[in-house]
Parts: C-alpha cells; sequence; structure tokens
C-alpha cells in the first residue's frame, strides 16, 4: 500500500503507508515548531493535496528556524526531515536560493550547543550544503 502527495494533478510523492505516517507526524511537530501550518492536507483516501503558498511559506519558515538552530541533537534529528521537505519542494517548483534566505537575524540563535565540544561540534555555515546533499540523494528513493 502507498499514499500520494499532490499538488494538483502532479504527484510529488508515493510513499509507502510507513513512511508516509512517520512524515505527516513529523510535519505535525515541525508545524507547532515554526507556528505555520505546512500546507500538507490530510490524507483522504490515501491521498493529500499540498497548497503550494502555504506550503512554501512552512519551507521558508522551517529552513529559517534551522539557521537559527545550532544543537547537534536537534540538528540530527530535524536534517531527514528537512532533507524531505526540500524534495517536495523542488517538485513543487519552489526556489529556494539560499536555503536560510529567510532566516532573519542569526544574532538571535536558539539552542545552541554547550559543553566542551561544542565549538567543534558544530559547522555553522556547513548545514546547508550538507542539507543539499542529503535531499539529492534522497530524491533518487522517493518515487512518484
Amino acid at each position: 500500500m502507498s499514499q500520494y502527495y499532490e499538488l494538483g494533478e502532479v504527484t510529488l510523492w508515493n510513499p509507502s503507508n510507513g513512511a508516509s505516517r512517520l512524515f505527516l507526524r513529523q510535519a505535525a511537530l515541525f508545524e507547532e515548531e515554526v507556528g505555520l501550518p505546512s500546507g500538507i492536507g490530510p490524507m483522504r483516501d490515501d491521498e493529500a493535496q499540498i497548497n503550494p503558498e502555504v506550503f512554501e511559506a512552512f519551507v521558508h519558515a522551517l529552513l529559517a528556524w534551522r539557521g537559527r538552530t545550532h544543537h547537534v541533537v536537534i540538528s540530527a534529528l530535524s536534517e531527514g526531515f528537512l532533507a524531505t521537505i526540500l524534495v517536495l519542494a523542488d517538485r513543487a517548483g519552489i526556489m529556494l536560493e539560499r536555503l536560510d534566505r529567510s532566516s532573519g537575524n542569526t544574532a538571535e540563535r536558539r539552542d545552541v550547543q554547550a559543553g566542551p565540544s561544542a565549538v567543534s561540534a558544530i559547522d555553522p555555515d556547513g548545514w546547508q550544503d550538507r542539507l543539499r546533499d542529503q535531499a539529492r540523494e534522497l530524491a533518487g528513493f522517493m518515487t512518484r
């Protein structure tokens, strides 16, 4: 069995039920985290419609949130979801020149890693490249 994430008549992703269930639960969590709806509609008859305008705002808010978060564990927990979102955004035609273009003031960092290895554990400039690479690899596994 599988489910469909659609933008109008275009299928962006056709994951298994298990992958879809996990993705939807993570989307709900990140909606709360960034304070915006994702634009991913409810799953009805194995289909979820994506509202392009709402989804685009969610993608930018999510990337801005990531740009302000420099905590190793939070990064590890979130980057798989973010890579999945980037694949869907690309397939939806959402242009992301810079992943953090809406990140605002990076001086307002949240959830900064503390401890003796904090300085070497985080590459504050490398997360964008890592995320893009992960999304490129993941796209090959995300059937339509």
